[in-house]
């Protein structure tokens, strides 16, 4: 008679050691993506645009409601808060300076005018930062992989139901194993 509990043990086993193995790469692979994203060792690539003279700001009291979203904030893969207002006239003046204080530049790429003048037709000059292609890729990788660490954890109570069914499969296949040979058997008498 074999050893069928054997195998049984071992297919459990293998069941367990097979999603803990596959929690344990996971866990390493987000460290491994985590520790390139958090290190900022990539960010020595990144270029530096200037814009000098960009028209169109209508730098007047009613931008502060509505903002004027410089052109660079359309740029791929700019590096947020990077903008910085270099330099801002008045489009009626052109020797008048706005004074840098009364303008504010959000993360987005969006210009604030906090004084009470008008200004008909102001330009603005700047400089923003964008990403190096590797930062992107490092980006880009990360947040793939945390979509399919979400769709894999989705499919886990499956890979167990699987599981547990297999499992469920092979005991009744050894208790009719031990049934037969119970069967075969007889009752005998010494």
């Amino acid at each position: 008679m074999e050893n069928k509990r054997g195998q049984q043990a071992g297919l459990a086993t293998g069941i367990i050691f097979g999603i803990a193995s596959l929690v344990i790469a996971v866990i390493i692979g987000f460290l491994i993506v985590s520790t390139l994203t958090d290190a900022e060792l990539l960010e020595g690539n990144r270029a530096s645009t200037t814009i000098t003279n960009e028209t169109g700001a209508e730098m007047t009291v009613y931008i502060n409601a509505t903002g004027y979203t410089l052109a660079g904030a359309s740029s791929v893969n700019v590096v947020p808060g990077s903008y910085a207002i270099t330099g801002a006239f008045n489009g009626t003046e052109a020797t008048a300076i706005v004074v840098a204080g009364n303008i504010t530049v959000s993360d987005a790429g969006v210009v604030t005018n906090s004084s009470a003048l008008a200004w008909g037709n102001a330009t603005l000059s700047y400089t923003y930062s964008t990403k190096s292609s590797e930062e992107v890729s490092s980006d880009d990788l990360s947040l793939n992989f945390t979509k399919g660490v979400d769709n894999v954890s989705g499919k886990i109570p499956t890979v167990l139901l699987v599981a547990a069914i297999v499992i469920i499969l092979g005991i009744l296949a050894l208790l009719v194993g031990v049934w037969q040979n119970m069967r075969m058997g007889g009752g005998q008498t010494l």
